[in-house]
């Protein structure tokens, strides 16, 4: 609408302007235009409660790429909305602000066909070259193999430890180099390294130092189960969490008991049994309550995480009510922290409780509201790489839900930018299969669906 129309004469609309209420503003402008909640909803990728709440003053307005869009969509000159003014932009660069590559991922629904094929294409090339290499591109990598922790695990094969020998300070560098690998998303590397380094713990209580030994043995037996996970060995899976607890409870501190059942609660979980899973979180969370032996700090990122756990099992099982109240629980524990926090080998903290909303609202069939979530978390803030393929995945999977191929394909991409030894999970090669339906639009898909083994 011009300068001249009425509405910005009108006493609401002035007195919007003079307390600068964004919300108010849109308020008006919309229905001046004749626009639905819902419609402009769809033009700019929120849902029609999250913008009512905004128009009321109920939520925040702060995202900078939705003033611009709502501006866009409405004529509201963008200065009134506390923007500065801005040039045209191309079509492809109208939207959300996170980016791979240069390239844009959340894109409007309006992206003219062809520049969204060239963004794909230019997307995948760069993808590929420099995170494979030119020679790696054409072939899958080999997926890692978990023979050397069944061996230790099934078979009570023998490990030798030959280097270093089992001091505390060898022990300590076993456990944290574990947890570097995982978080970094090296799981061959782990993988490999992972039945040497828990022999080597094991061995050091037998040279005096049983505390020690019982807690760096179930930290092991913890990544060993994560790890497990990652690569779909449920069964196994299964073991190290037993292994993890029984190591824990053999004279560990509180908080790696209370991990020990986290794993416990995700093998659990992993296996369909959804009530105990939950359950054996939330009473581990409760526990750690009466705990006064631990730094704050830790304990409230353990139970955080133990929360975020539980309420993620509860959606799996699609217990909306049980979902919403656990997580909350999380919010406010995240709430205490007041950052995110990588201690022992985990993260937790406000952007850690957003992802898992993410996963909890695709769980429960509200991709909308799991892209909104997504959209608040800066992904190259994520203190891991683990922790970053982990959020494109999810994008992914809620854009895969929400019916759009081409912005799952680009959160793919992402994913294996971040971590290209992430995205050999199942849920990617099913992704990565039903997109290929899709390969006359979606430039490198094949190429894409071969990398991550789902054409094998």
């Amino acid at each position: 609408m011009d300068n001249a129309h009425p509405l910005w004469r009108s006493a609401a609309m002035r007195d919007a302007l003079a307390r600068r209420d964004a919300g108010a503003i849109v308020r008006l402008a919309r229905r001046a235009a004749d626009v639905t909640l819902a419609e402009l909803g769809e033009q700019v990728g929120y849902t029609a409660a999250s913008l009512s709440r905004m128009e009321r003053g109920k939520q925040p307005m702060r995202d900078v790429m939705l003033l611009q869009n709502l501006a866009a969509c409405l004529d509201i000159p963008p200065h009134l909305l506390g923007l500065a003014p801005q040039r045209q932009r191309p079509a492809s660069d109208r939207t959300g602000a996170t980016r791979v590559g240069g390239h844009t991922l959340f894109g409007e629904e309006g992206d003219d066909a062809v520049q969204r094929r060239k963004l794909l294409a230019g997307l995948a090339g760069a993808t590929t070259s420099a995170v494979l290499g030119p020679s790696a591109a054409a072939h899958a990598p080999a997926r890692p193999s978990l023979s050397g922790l069944e061996d230790l695990l099934l078979h009570r094969q023998h490990v030798p430890v030959l280097t270093p020998a089992p001091t505390p300070s060898a022990v300590t560098a076993a456990v944290n180099a574990s947890r570097a690998d995982f978080s970094a998303c090296r799981y061959d590397t782990l993988a490999r390294a992972l039945p040497a380094r828990i022999a080597l713990t094991q061995a050091l209580g037998a040279h005096g130092y049983s505390e020690q030994a019982a807690t760096a043995v179930a930290e092991l037996y913890t990544t060993a189960t994560r790890l497990c996970i990652k690569l779909g060995e449920d069964g196994l899976a299964v073991v190290t969490a037993d292994r993890a607890l029984t190591a824990a409870l053999g004279g560990a501190d509180a908080l790696t008991v209370a991990e020990a059942h986290r794993m416990v609660s995700s093998a659990w979980r992993r296996q369909g049994h959804h009530a105990r899973a939950t359950d054996v979180a939330v009473t581990a969370a409760q526990q750690l309550t009466a705990d006064r032996t631990s730094d704050v700090t830790e304990r409230l990122s353990v139970q955080g995480n133990l929360y975020a756990t539980a309420a993620y099992t509860a959606a799996k099982q699609g217990d909306r009510h049980t979902a919403y109240a656990l997580i909350a629980e999380a919010e406010a524990t995240a709430g205490q922290l007041g950052h995110d926090a990588l201690l022992r080998g985990t993260v937790f903290g406000p952007s850690q409780v957003l992802l898992h909303q993410v996963s909890i609202s695709h769980l429960l069939g509200d991709a909308g509201q799991a892209i909104e979530h997504a959209r608040r978390i800066d992904a190259a803030a994520l203190p891991t790489t683990e922790r970053q393929a982990r959020y494109w995945i999810d994008v992914a999977r809620a854009f895969d839900q929400w019916g759009k191929p081409d912005r799952c394909y680009r959160a793919l991409l992402a994913a294996e930018h971040a971590a290209p030894q992430e995205v050999r999970r199942g849920s990617v090669q099913t992704m990565a299969a039903n997109l290929m339906r899709h390969d006359r639009t979606l430039p490198g898909v094949r190429a894409f669906a071969d990398r991550v083994g789902a054409l094998a």
